[in-house]
């Protein structure tokens, strides 16, 4: 059985050196290509079931790769195509984000022409696979997370407006908390108004004070 690899890609020279490593393969074939965010959506969604996996750049023009993602994991009927991202390693959080968007795994873009061939395989498969750089970081990063306390001091608070609260007690800005947690900034106020007020409290100093006497933001 071929793969069907679709390339979402904005630097030509790498999008062709992806095309050769996969024309050299037998079982892998590239069945489309986009170099944005919208044209990877409208593409994959057009190409259907023929898409087996998405290797995926996640600084793109326009939409970024992350919204890409989270669109083609979910718009694609009942047909849902599997993503591995082939990027730049930039942060713990940019990582996570493509992994809460629907990605199922993350490699560098240095990594060599057989370790790329055998991460499609994986992933095509039903794995996922992660460069030895990103699997210790999401090692050390998820192993830093716990159950958020606070939850008996703020009943009020919904798990995410509990989470964000969490976010704001240490330091996170409305835009780091919207990149985190892969929402629009909107959202982000919107949640932190609806903090504010259950709370009953005026201003972010206020709500990180409360947030912190309970705990959070450890």
């Amino acid at each position: 059985m071929t793969v069907g690899v679709f390339i979402v890609e904005d630097h030509p020279m790498f999008l062709e050196g992806l095309r050769v490593a996969l024309d050299t393969s037998d079982d892998l074939a590239v069945v489309g290509e986009a170099f944005s965010g919208e044209d990877a959506v409208e593409g994959v969604t057009k190409l259907g079931p023929a898409v087996n996996v998405v290797l995926m750049d996640l600084r793109l023009p326009g939409m970024s790769g992350v919204e890409a993602i989270r669109s083609i994991t979910a718009d694609c009927g009942t047909y849902r195509p599997r993503v591995l991202v082939v990027s730049m390693y930039d942060d713990d959080d940019e990582v996570v984000a493509a992994l809460r968007a629907g990605a199922h795994g993350y490699i560098a873009k240095e990594v060599s022409r057989d370790e790329l061939l055998r991460a499609i395989r994986t992933v095509a498969e039903g794995g996922a696979v992660f460069s030895p750089v990103i699997a210790g970081r999401l090692g050390t990063y998820f192993s830093a997370v716990h159950e958020l306390p606070g939850r008996l001091a703020f009943p009020q608070l919904t798990n995410r407006e509990r989470e964000i609260l969490d976010l704001l007690a240490r330091g996170l800005s409305n835009r780091r908390i919207a990149r985190h947690l892969v929402l629009s900034e909107k959202t982000v106020r919107n949640h932190v108004s609806h903090v504010f007020a259950k709370l009953q409290v005026r201003s972010r100093a206020d709500a990180v004070m409360r947030a912190r006497d309970a705990g959070l933001g450890q």
